[in-house]
């Protein structure tokens, strides 16, 4: 059996788990994890987002492997399944303290962690910008060149193994203190301003043209986005309720690496 057969066989019957073969199938998928030879979602020829529920399985088999012990980083102490990823000066990655990337998370060369954090099965590309206090949660799929600001919250989404995780593609722009959860896709080079809450059942408007375009769980390429409610009638009286607006898009003369505040100053909104 190959180890994709051997993890779902595992995760339908843990009790195999006790047998060397099951066990180590399931150490093999997260060491290829760490390594960036396997990753949780892919994109497709087709533009589409593929997840590998069997890896995502594989993950929460490894947790029900390990066991808690104490790891010592200098002088500070955790107590914890899952040891810090090894190697960064070989992987070209700087983190800074108290940074931390998780095992079985892969971030490539050319990226920076400050102090935030990324965990297991995330994957953080080249060229990327992870800032303080910024979380990049498990199974995340982070693009290259993007800038994830001071606090910004990326979900995790282990679970259900079938859910997609949270992908924010190449080029993205991120503002402090944003929150991206529940599978939502940031197309490429878009910029989320600070504040900015996207879930799967956030409504993100389009207010460019005569009418609003909604969108749920997707923010469309180069779109600039900023916090904003919309109304909505309870019992109670008439209420805003959070929504994410499309102000309009990134122009060509903002590269990638552009300012928050400048991508938005074109669209006279300041946050």
């Amino acid at each position: 059996m190959d180890d994709r057969a051997l993890v779902e066989a595992a995760f339908g019957d843990r009790a195999l788990l006790s047998g060397a073969a099951h066990a180590s199938a399931v150490e093999r998928v997260v060491a290829a994890l760490d390594r960036g030879e396997l990753r949780v979602a892919e994109k497709s020829a087709s533009g589409e987002w593929i997840t590998h529920a069997w890896i995502k399985q594989a993950i929460l088999l490894f947790f029900a492997l390990r066991k808690s012990e104490v790891i010592e980083a200098g002088g500070l102490e955790f107590f914890d399944k899952i040891p810090p990823k090894r190697g960064l000066e070989k992987s070209g990655v700087r983190v800074v303290p108290p940074g931390v990337v998780r095992y079985g998370a892969f971030v490539e060369p050319g990226a920076i962690v400050m102090p935030g954090y990324v965990n297991i099965g995330a994957r953080v590309g080249a060229g990327t910008m992870v800032d303080t206090w910024a979380t990049v949660g498990s199974c995340a799929q982070i693009g290259k060149d993007c800038h994830l600001s001071g606090g910004v919250g990326i979900g995790g989404v282990l679970e259900p193994p079938g859910a997609r995780p949270v992908i924010v593609e190449d080029g993205v722009f991120v503002g402090s203190r944003a929150i991206v959860v529940e599978g939502t896709v940031v197309g490429e080079e878009a910029v989320l301003g600070a504040g900015v809450v996207l879930t799967a059942s956030t409504s993100i408007l389009d207010v460019t043209g005569a009418e609003v375009v909604e969108h749920r769980g997707f923010v469309p390429p180069r779109s600039v986005v900023i916090p904003g409610t919309r109304p909505k009638r309870f019992p109670a009286g008439e209420f805003g309720v959070p929504c994410a607006l499309i102000i309009g898009q990134r122009t060509a003369s903002t590269d990638k690496k552009v300012s928050l505040n400048a991508a938005l100053r074109d669209y006279g909104v300041s946050v």
